[in-house]
């Protein structure tokens, strides 16, 4: 395999399926913990932090200014804590040992986020899930994913989406739209890619991880990333 180690990052929309929010149980769910199993047989090392958008977006059409910035980014990282506890649920339901580790304490229900910790368990086989972001607002979870995986020293981090890779425009709206073998940081910068948020990017660059955006939903793509195919799209430093 190309990547060992690896950071695997979900949205929370990804978990709904067809779904308007909340959990898509028979699809997303199985087939995304099925995708993981496959690398895991695999012998690499797997990690995985998972947004919370499925169920905080019920929250999303509130008008009203009573809930506040900083008061709705923990409501979101309490909605992490919900879809990483589901995640576990089904990956040990088909054999894989996972754990939690969660930036917020509490401890009935994961484990507090120690990266070496974090690393042993990697190195045991076991997955691993980072819950509730970094405990703090203002940063979204594709921060704190680009932060985990370099703090458990990931080789990648792979961001799943529901499309194959980086475009030259929304290939939804024009298409016309090329899509990027690759691309460094630099590009990604001067072409405003939203893929991901710029601070995410940023450290990604500073600490030269490669990040690859590619299609979760198509099954067997995950193994073929990890094995070095060349899936979606490279996001990398320029030397």
């Amino acid at each position: 395999m190309k990547y060992k180690r690896s950071l695997l990052k979900l949205s929370g929309e990804a978990l709904m399926g067809k779904n308007e929010f909340g959990l898509h149980s028979s699809t997303s769910l199985k087939q995304y913990a099925e995708e993981v199993k496959n690398v895991v047989d695999m012998g690499a090392q797997v990690a995985i932090v998972i947004g919370g958008g499925n169920i905080f977006r019920g929250f999303s059409k509130i008008k009203e200014k009573t809930i506040n910035r900083i008061e709705g980014d923990y409501m979101g990282m309490l909605a992490t804590v919900i879809n990483g506890i589901a995640f576990q649920a089904y990956l040990e339901n088909i054999g894989i040992c996972a754990y939690i580790q969660t930036a917020i304490r509490m401890d009935e229900i994961a484990e507090p986020f120690e990266k070496d910790r974090a690393i042993h368990h990697l190195e045991k086989g076991r997955v691993v899930i980072f819950v509730a972001g970094l405990g703090n607002p203002y940063f979204t979870t594709d921060t704190a994913a680009v932060l985990r995986a370099i703090e458990i020293k990931a080789d990648v981090l792979l961001k799943g989406t529901r499309v194959d890779g980086i475009y030259t425009t929304d290939p939804e709206k024009n298409k016309y739209a090329k899509k990027l073998k690759d691309i460094s940081f630099d590009m990604v910068y001067q072409m405003g890619i939203k893929v991901m948020d710029q601070t995410a990017f940023i450290l990604g660059n500073e600490n030269d991880l490669p990040i690859i955006i590619f299609d979760i939903n198509r099954k067997g793509n995950f193994k073929k990333v990890i094995s070095g195919e060349e899936i979606g799209t490279l996001v990398y430093k320029k030397k």
